[in-house]
């Protein structure tokens, strides 16, 4: 299932980008643009090349273990929210997937879990605050990082060091290495979506911009976001 990803979300995007809306909370739209054309810079340059010869040397099978490895330490966090979300049949759930792919599947190379219908969640402390009520607050782009809001880079903080196993891990000869080779291997899987949002969109700031805030939003109510903006 994680292999379609790319194929999926470019879809998304594609689907998503036809029904942007006009009107989102971005009151520091100017310096956001400045940051985006920033990260673009820097994926143009650095990141693309990168991702595009980390697939050309890595066999399939290899792809496919390493980000099934970095899925299941995602585990790890979305665990730790269904639990302050009080969502007590996917906390079951989502730790039996954590148990059996760090045992059966050998640290999470394998994703045995979702052949057993334990299907992948996506939580995080930003959904987390989000589902108690907390509002998004005006949407940022981060250096580096990308599309964010007040509450989501405030959500990642928390993450990052409490629950991110990479980050939090104490050897900086280990965890650096790590989290560049996690990094790469998330812009290679998202190779095909990048061209398709740069084919589809006559603003790649708002065709970005509209696509998160829209995907986030989805997340936070699960699915089933109100017709009605907060």
């Amino acid at each position: 299932m994680l292999a379609k990803t790319p194929l999926l979300l470019t879809i998304s995007l594609v689907l998503t980008g036809c029904a942007a809306r006009g009107e989102v909370l971005d009151p520091l739209e100017p310096m956001n643009r400045a940051i985006h054309s920033f990260n673009e810079g820097v994926d143009q340059a650095v990141l693309i090349p990168i991702a595009k010869g980390y697939k050309k040397v890595t066999p399939d099978i290899a792809e496919t273990g390493i980000r099934n490895f970095f899925s299941n330490l995602d585990d790890v966090t979305v665990v730790a929210n269904d639990i302050l979300q009080l969502k007590l049949e996917q906390t079951s759930r989502d730790f039996m997937r954590l148990v059996f792919n760090s045992t059966i599947g050998i640290f999470g190379l394998l994703d045995v879990a979702s052949e057993m219908g334990l299907k992948k969640h996506n939580e995080d402390f930003g959904q987390t605050m989000g589902r108690w009520g907390a509002g998004s607050g005006p949407y940022l782009v981060l250096p580096f990082i990308g599309p964010s809001n007040l509450r989501d880079t405030a959500g990642f903080v928390v993450d990052s060091r409490h629950t991110d196993l990479v980050r939090t891990h104490d050897d900086v000869a280990t965890r650096n290495p790590v989290m560049v080779l996690r990094l790469v291997a998330l812009r290679a899987d998202l190779l095909e979506a990048k061209r398709a949002v740069d084919a589809a969109a006559l603003d790649n700031y708002e065709f970005s911009r509209d696509f998160y805030l829209e995907r986030r939003k989805s997340l936070v109510f699960d699915g089933n976001p109100p017709l009605e903006d907060e």
